[in-house]
């Protein structure tokens, strides 16, 4: 039978090196190399043989653990009253969205008409996760009275990211956490304990750091919520991690399987055994969201495409959930047609592009194989440092975990200075951008920022 493969023979790495040597007439293959915003140098070119020091079995199966082809397309939405509410959701799923990310964060969560708000939404059908400011109990308490059958979404509360850009103490959320967490242990898919890499992001982290602070985030809460009586079994299934993704198209498409590889990695740790003595792989839940550390308000409308790459690398790096923000969001009130746009991305991606169609579709890659492990490696390393220095609690507080994400934030803001282009910021923009006051940056505390303030 005739192969293709018949046509071109193989060619070693060292061939194809001695192949650039003569290409470049007399330049040092060295000069093609670059280093990622991580500090990982890149080879101008990778092959097959990158891959044989690689623990690749094991990362792919990182990837495949107890998941589903496909992601849920879950439009953000906030609050206004139940009525008004209930009627962007009810629209919300004729037009293509899965599911929803409801902010309650300014809503008095005792006050709210529940069976007026979800009327019409079958929450065991439907997932449903809510935004809240310290209340997942309160919300847990309310659906319970209401929604006799299993729930799907979760509760979306970080009080360890709420403490790190406030300094408001995480116990009491924490402790609000844990009974959120026992009164749903009936709703396996309902998840009420987040772990997120947003308040890093913001702040300017590199993909290195928002993997090891967020993993240090997520030893913090466990510790705190085994401490309130509940086990591990318990803790893993509810966990969901809530991940920026910026515009470095590989970087965070290696950053989302580095993340699911580096779970697996932590989970070892808490020495979690089946019945014949193996090691339970838990799958972690992934819900991703498009960055606003990236969005700009000068020539606003180059935001669609931020967040048309952004979702790409998180389908593509194998996210579970994800939300697109519209456009104008960091400037404005989104309106219907930025709403509809964002919702509309993540439906394109599967309808037309067919992205939910194969499960890890970078396996395999060199680069992106090769990128993943490193990232999996310089995060645990940087991991492992935090714990040293006390958990991610205390290394906030002596300093350490600011100063790092500072110097990553100056270091982004000088490879502008010098060169890096911000499309429509400080290259081909327009005149009539809209402009917003810049963000207070607190002394004690992380800083929520985006890269284009300082050139617009």
């Amino acid at each position: 039978m005739f192969s293709i493969k018949s046509l071109f023979p193989p060619v070693t790495k060292a061939e194809w090196t001695r192949q650039i040597v003569d290409d470049l007439k007399g330049k040092p293959v060295e000069s093609l190399k670059r280093l990622t915003p991580d500090g990982l140098e890149t080879e101008p070119f990778y092959t097959t043989e990158d891959l044989a020091g690689l623990p690749l079995a094991t990362n792919q199966q990182s990837q495949r653990t107890d998941r589903s082809l496909g992601w849920l397309n879950i439009p953000g939405v906030r609050f206004e009253t139940e009525s008004e509410t209930n009627t962007v959701l009810r629209t919300g799923l004729a037009k293509g969205a899965d599911g929803f990310l409801l902010d309650l964060t300014e809503a008095t969560i005792e006050e709210i008409q529940w069976s007026r708000l979800l009327h019409g939404l079958k929450l065991s059908d439907t997932p449903v996760w809510f935004r809240v400011d310290g209340q997942p109990e309160n919300v847990a308490t309310a659906l319970k009275q209401i929604l006799p059958y299993q729930l799907k979404g979760g509760i979306f509360d970080e009080p360890v990211a709420r403490f790190l850009q406030s300094d408001i103490h995480p116990d009491a959320a924490l402790a609000q956490m844990a009974e959120a967490t026992r009164l749903t242990l009936d709703s396996p898919h309902f998840r009420t304990i987040t772990v997120g890499s947003t308040v890093f992001h913001n702040a300017g982290a590199t993909a290195t750091q928002e993997l090891a602070f967020t993993l240090n985030a997520v030893v913090d809460v466990f510790d705190h919520l085994t401490d309130a009586g509940l086990t591990m079994e318990q803790l893993i299934p509810k966990t969901a991690f809530v991940v920026s993704v910026g515009t470095s198209y590989f970087t965070e498409i290696a950053k989302l399987r580095a993340l699911r590889i580096l779970w697996q990695r932590l989970l070892l740790h808490y020495s979690i055994f089946d019945r014949v003595g193996g090691p339970i792989r838990y799958s972690s839940f992934i819900h991703a969201q498009t960055s606003t550390f990236y969005d700009a308000t000068a020539t606003p409308y180059n935001n669609l495409l931020r967040a048309t790459t952004e979702a790409m690398s998180a389908v593509i790096g194998g996210c579970d959930a994800l939300t697109v923000h519209p456009y104008d969001a960091v400037f404005g009130e989104p309106d219907e047609f930025s709403t509809r746009i964002a919702r509309n991305i993540s439906i394109l991606l599967k309808e037309e592009a067919h992205l939910d169609k194969t499960l890890d579709p970078s396996a395999g890659s060199y680069y992106l194989e090769t990128l993943t492990n490193e990232l999996v490696e310089s995060a645990w390393a940087l991991f492992l440092d935090v714990e040293n220095r006390g958990g991610l609690l205390k290394a906030t507080e002596s300093g350490f975990v600011p100063d790092e994400l500072e110097k990553a934030y100056q270091a982004k803001v000088e490879a502008v200075k010098k060169g890096r282009i911000l499309v429509g910021v400080t290259k081909f923009r327009v005149d009539g951008e809209v402009l917003v006051t810049k963000p207070v940056r607190l002394q004690k505390t992380l800083p929520d920022l985006r890269l284009s303030q300082e050139f617009e």
